[in-house]
Formats: C-alpha cells, sequence, structure tokens
C-alpha cells in the first residue's frame, strides 16, 4: 500500500477545519479528509480507525493517520460502524437512585472503568425506583443494542427484574433477583458485621451494644450473624438485650434516642456497634450529652463509611465500607463476559450471587 507525502498533519487539518467554518453550513468530517491529511488512501484509514487485526500497515503510518484524525477531530459514526459489526460497543446501567444518591455512585465509577478499560461506553439512566420508568429505560437501552446490562441497588435488597429484561441476562449490583435466576453482586455483610464487631473487641473484650438496621433489610440479619460470630470468638456471651433495631427509618434521630436508651439501661457500656454511620451520628451526641467521651470511655464503630458524615465528625468515625466501587467492577466484568458469548451465539454462564468484602476504614473512634 504506498503512502503519499502529507506534509504537516496539524497545519494541513487547521487548513482544512478553517476552510470547513466559512461559506455555510459545516459539513461532516468524512474518511476522505482524513486520508488527505495523513497522505494515504482511504482503505488505509479505514482500516486503522477500525483496529482491523492483522492489517500489515506499518506503525509509522498508522501514528500519521491517528494524528490526522486527532487534529481533524474527526469521529468515527459509531451507530453506521454497529450497523456494519452488529455490535453497538455500549452497556447499559439501570440505577435506582444511585447516581443521586450520597455515597453509592462509585458503583457507577467502578463500572465505568472496566467499560472503557474494554473499549466500550456504560449508558447510566437512574430511575429512582420507578417500576415503569424502569421497564422504559430497559426498553429505550434494548433499542439501542446495549450489548450487556446492569442493574444497580442503592441498597442491599431482592428485586423483581423487569420482565423486559428477563432474557437477556441482566449483571444485578448490590441485590439479587426474588427468581435466583441472575448473576448478582452483593456486600458480604456478614463479613462487614464481624469485622466491625471484631474491630471492638480488639479494644477491650466485654459486652457491645449494637443499634442495628430495619429488620425487612437483607443486610440486617447478615450484620447480626457477624456480629454474634466475633462476640464468640471472643468468648463474649450474646446478650439480646444489647440489640436494637432502628425501624424508623430516621437514622440520626433513632441513634440518638436508641444509644440513650441502650446507654440509660447498660452503664458502664464502653463497646458501640451502629448499623450506619447517620446513626452513629447520632448516638455521638447522646454520648456526648452524658459527658462521655469517644474513644476513651466508649468506642464507636459505624457501617457505610459515608465520607461527609465519617470524616466530618469529631473524633472521625472508625466504620465499616460497603464495596460500591468493587461491585460497579464485578457487574461490568459479567456484563462483558455476557456480550462476549451472546456475540458468539452461545448462552450466558450460569448464573450465581458473589459477595465483595466491607473492609474496614480507621478512624480515631476505637
Amino acid at each position: 500500500m504506498t503512502v503519499e507525502g502529507g506534509g504537516d498533519a496539524e497545519g494541513q487539518a487547521r487548513r482544512r477545519t478553517g476552510s470547513r467554518r466559512t461559506g455555510g453550513p459545516v459539513k461532516p468530517l468524512r474518511l476522505r479528509d482524513v486520508a488527505e491529511v495523513a497522505g494515504v488512501s482511504v482503505t488505509t484509514v479505514s482500516v486503522v480507525l477500525n483496529s482491523a487485526p492483522n492489517s500489515g500497515i506499518p506503525p509509522r503510518t498508522r501514528d500519521k493517520v491517528l494524528q490526522a484524525a486527532r487534529a481533524l477531530g474527526y469521529v468515527p459514526d459509531v451507530a453506521a460502524q454497529s450497523l456494519r459489526t452488529r455490535r453497538s460497543r455500549t452497556l447499559g446501567f439501570i440505577a435506582d437512585g444511585i447516581a443521586s444518591g450520597p455515597y453509592a455512585g462509585q458503583m457507577i465509577t467502578g463500572a465505568q472503568a472496566v467499560a472503557w478499560k474494554a473499549g466500550y461506553v456504560l449508558l447510566v439512566v437512574d430511575t429512582r425506583d420507578l417500576e415503569d420508568l424502569t421497564e422504559f429505560a430497559a426498553r429505550v437501552l434494548l433499542g439501542r443494542r446495549v450489548e450487556g446490562l446492569i442493574l444497580g441497588s442503592e441498597y442491599n435488597r431482592a428485586i423483581d427484574v423487569p420482565p423486559t429484561l428477563r432474557a437477556h441476562d441482566p449483571t444485578l449490583a448490590d441485590c439479587v433477583s426474588r427468581s435466583g435466576e441472575h448473576w448478582a453482586v452483593i456486600p458480604d455483610e456478614v463479613g462487614g458485621g464481624y469485622e466491625a464487631t471484631r474491630r471492638l473487641l480488639q479494644r477491650e473484650v466485654g459486652p457491645v451494644g449494637f443499634i442495628n438496621l430495619s429488620k425487612t433489610i437483607p443486610a440486617t440479619a447478615g450484620r447480626l450473624k457477624g456480629y454474634k460470630a466475633a462476640l464468640k470468638e471472643a468468648g463474649v456471651r450474646y446478650d439480646r438485650s444489647l440489640v436494637v433495631n432502628n425501624e424508623s427509618g430516621r437514622d440520626a434521630f433513632e441513634g440518638y434516642r436508641l444509644a440513650g436508651q441502650m446507654l440509660d439501661e447498660h452503664p458502664g457500656l464502653r463497646l458501640l456497634f451502629c448499623g450506619n454511620d447517620r446513626t452513629a451520628m447520632g448516638a455521638y451526641e447522646a454520648i456526648k450529652l452524658r459527658g462521655l467521651r469517644i474513644p476513651e470511655d466508649i468506642a464507636v464503630v459505624g457501617f457505610d463509611n459515608q465520607e461527609s458524615i465519617a470524616d466530618a465528625l469529631i473524633p472521625g468515625l472508625t466504620t465499616v465500607a460497603l464495596p460500591h466501587y468493587e461491585m460497579g467492577q464485578r457487574a461490568a466484568a459479567r456484563a462483558l463476559e455476557v456480550a462476549a458469548v451472546h456475540s458468539q451465539g452461545k448462552a450466558a454462564p450460569p448464573p450465581e450471587v458473589q459477595l465483595a468484602p466491607c473492609r474496614l476504614v480507621e478512624r480515631c473512634s476505637v
């Protein structure tokens, strides 16, 4: 393939884009424009920009084409490419409040990092848990020929997968399907409860108060199981009177009320585990109101690692981080795996539920 002398790509690109801006509407850039600036054939440009394997094009020529395309601001017509290849190079992410939530947006960031590295774009729709909008979003994304779909939840729970998605092997993040038919990644709630309680017991062996979440949330049972496991390991008897549940959903207020009630009923309690950081924020107020110091008189561990709270509290709150970023990564990797096997006309790998570890974040409250 003959390579013609193209001159200075940047200079030619400036002259060409300058001429395109005069005398009426701007015409879209074509492969021919890139070829003229690079001094090569249109076929060479097409092969380079489409990353065709085993093309035999010299690296110097390839660099010249890419430089010309960058200088011109040429963007390939993805819609036209997808018609030819039947591949859109996109993943869809349907989120129920994640994008607008206080910390779960890290799940989208993790998924996007994996998608981008694989040469895919992530299309995100935040449905705010509206069933009709979720179904509509599914139709829109599938209509845009996304190759894989992720359903993400703001908190760990069981969901019903929308009918439109059931036949498309969606990947679930921070939730599981009630039918058990779909792959999912969720936090290791048992491990998180264990790590929080164990850290308190490393401070000193003794009773641990636990303000847990509502009994209606799947995370509650898992964290209680981890709490009990850490007590047993340390040789501390489980005391049901030291475990209370916040059923109201008003985390900070209930943290204040329930922590105060627990401290009044169990004077001398020195270890407290709170089901989330907002609960711990309320508990801080109850502790200080009683003239107690954190961590000198009572140590506190939270859950979630909501940094706007955990870093702002005085002293900083030691807490367990929910693995949102890792769940996003794993979900995107699975979606890409499904896309690859579907492109070969094969069935997706069998579903499973994976557990992502919840890691302790040390600050100054223990």
